[in-house]
């Protein structure tokens, strides 16, 4: 294994886990799903540079692509909960009260 799908691993990992244990706000979620999403482009970008094939190319725009819709949404959530609820945290956002 080399440095890159090393570091993009890594970088995969280390995101995951603070999304799973560090969800006590709602834009520390949010980047840490950034963080996810960039570890998948630096992979998804060096996979086609490494294997010398063209046919894989175009899947790192892709990967912007919906890491955009995703990076607008999370924000729009985020205005939203702020405006209504006056704070960010996770804990006060309850599908059962909306």
């Amino acid at each position: 294994m080399d440095i890159t799908h090393l570091s993009s691993f890594t970088a995969f990992i280390l995101s995951s886990l603070g999304l799973a244990f560090h969800r006590t706000h709602l834009v520390s979620a949010l980047l840490c799903l950034e963080g996810i999403i960039l570890a998948m482009y630096l992979a998804l970008a060096t996979q086609p540079i490494q294997n010398q094939s063209a046919s894989l190319a175009l899947t790192p725009i892709f990967m912007l692509t919906f890491s955009a819709c995703e990076a607008s949404t999370g924000l729009a959530i985020l205005v939203a909960s702020t405006r209504t609820h006056g704070s960010d945290h996770l804990h006060n956002l309850n599908a059962l009260q909306c």
